[in-house]
């Protein structure tokens, strides 16, 4: 797969990450910045695009850092 193609995406990944980049967009965060931090979270967690072999593919998900982001939002306001 050639960089930044994303052809081996699931639509469910795709739709994260516009939803994450939405999110930083949001926060003031530019364009090209916004959408290599939601790719990255969405590398983080599922490890890259799809995968062969389906059905879950072996392993869960690592949802952690999908969290993160509102665990430190959150530390920050108390």
């Amino acid at each position: 797969m050639a960089r930044g193609a994303k052809s081996k995406y699931t639509d469910k990944q795709k739709r994260q990450a516009e939803h994450i980049e939405e999110g930083y967009r949001e926060q003031g965060v530019s364009q090209d910045e916004a959408e290599r931090r939601a790719w990255a979270t969405v590398n983080a967690v599922y490890g890259g695009g799809e995968k062969p072999g389906g059905g879950g593919y072996g392993k869960a998900d690592n949802r952690e850092p999908m969290r993160r982001g509102g665990r430190k939002g959150a530390r920050s306001r108390s």
